[in-house]
């Protein structure tokens, strides 16, 4: 019982410069705690706060009639290299992606530059040439495809008169530009 009293007694006999520095130590301990368990929890956080950032970014985001159609291009071109290739795998792919784009457009830009209404105009110029590339595709009709793949490319250009955007001219592709895949049917 004499140690207690002790330690009681030694601490009453401290200085009070003494008391002052045990203080200031014991404070700079418990900030120093709390800092670290705050940087810690802002190490935490800040991924979870930045996801849900990203999160709000993505369901905001509205991709540009520009974008949508440099994309459509992109698989326009694609689609004619498989469908010379004979890869008609790949050909239904990238028309399947072309619908998909053509989904896009009407779902993110129903009405464009005011005045045209997307899904009537695309409906008209492609739903035919469309489905008569997916019945090429199917068959595996080398001159099937080359027809639809024509006609669909004519009605590019015509939907695009009939948004305005005439001076958009799509054709049949020359040169390969994606030399980094192979469009020919993969030999096992």
């Amino acid at each position: 019982m004499n140690t207690p009293k002790l330690q009681i007694d030694d601490f009453n006999h401290q200085s009070k410069h003494e008391r002052m520095l045990m203080n200031r130590n014991v404070i700079l301990s418990c900030l120093c705690a709390a800092g670290i368990s705050f940087g810690a929890h802002a190490v935490e956080t800040a991924p979870v706060a930045m996801e849900k950032q990203v999160e709000v970014h993505q369901e905001n985001y509205v991709p540009g009639m520009g974008e949508i159609m440099g994309a459509t291009q992109m698989r326009h071109a694609k689609l004619w290299f498989a469908g010379k290739a004979g890869n008609w795998d790949l050909a239904n792919y990238e028309l399947d992606e072309i619908r998909e784009g053509m989904d896009d457009a009407v779902k993110y830009h129903p009405v464009f530059k005011k005045d045209a209404p997307i899904a009537d105009i695309l409906d008209k110029f492609t739903a035919q040439p469309l489905n008569d590339l997916g019945s090429a595709i199917k068959a595996k009709d080398s001159v099937k495809f080359r027809k639809s793949f024509d006609r669909l490319t004519r009605a590019c250009n015509e939907c695009h008169e009939a948004a305005s955007q005439g001076f958009i001219v799509i054709k049949r592709p020359g040169a390969m530009q994606y030399t980094n895949q192979e469009f020919d049917v993969r030999k096992n």
